[in-house]
């Protein structure tokens, strides 16, 4: 059933009257559930049909039983640009309901990790002592290098004045590489003393909001969490 674009209010009241009239006249006393569908178009004139209305896909469409009465509501039909609108904002909101979750377990996970200062404090001096003691390994090795050093610097002395033999000119090109690779790990195990305790003390920062009652997730993410000592710190003893 299809009115034309200038149907009347009156006049859709009397069809719904006479379609209600009707079901109830039926012979096995059912009314028809196809619903009926009524909508404004762009220029304003009210449409009904007894399916959704093409024209009004992009508008809101009310279905309604035959005595009149409202049975839903369907909402417009979305544009291609607003579904990928919808679905793009949809991800958001996914995304950030799984950082949000992320962020309350990270903050779990570190309490039970760390219930105290104390538990944190032994974690810190952990992480620093490996560098420490890739440091005690580079002292080490620079004296060992400055103690091989002196005999060809010795025997480099009876050739002053003349080109050194090829053999000895390497030894000493070995030990000015070497020496230089253990200042460039002096530097990298310092920096990354600093790294650690700058890492700890941001963490710990947290931890004591937490602590104090602070709901886990409610609060900025810490630095990244120290995981360990870089490579450069761990291979200067090489």
């Amino acid at each position: 059933m299809h009115l034309d674009r200038g149907a009347t209010l009156a006049g859709l009241l009397a069809l719904l009257a006479a379609g209600a009239a009707w079901g109830q006249a039926r012979p096995d006393g059912a009314a028809s559930g196809a619903g009926i569908y009524t909508c404004v178009d762009e220029r304003g004139n009210r449409l009904t049909s007894d399916r959704p209305i093409p024209a009004c896909i992009g508008k809101e469409q009310r279905v309604l039983n035959r005595d009149g009465s409202l049975r839903r509501v369907l909402p417009p039909t979305l544009t291609a640009d607003e579904r990928a609108e919808q679905e793009a904002a949809e991800r958001r909101a996914a995304a950030a309901r799984a950082a949000q979750a992320d962020a309350v377990r990270r903050d779990r996970n570190l309490m039970a990790r760390y219930p105290n200062e104390a538990a944190h404090r032994k974690a810190r001096e952990a992480a620093l002592d490996t560098v420490r003691a890739a440091s005690k390994a580079t002292e080490q090795r620079v004296a060992e290098l400055i103690a091989a050093r002196k005999p060809l610097d010795e025997e480099a002395e009876f050739y002053k004045g003349r080109n050194l033999p090829l053999r000895l000119k390497q030894q000493i090109d070995a030990n000015d590489g070497a020496m230089e690779a253990q200042r460039s790990a002096t530097q990298n195990q310092e920096a990354e003393l600093v790294r650690i305790n700058r890492l700890y003390d941001a963490e710990l920062a947290h931890l004591r909001l937490l602590w104090a009652g602070a709901q886990p997730g409610s609060l900025p993410a810490p630095a990244a969490a120290p995981e360990g000592t870089s490579r450069a710190s761990s291979s200067a003893s090489r």
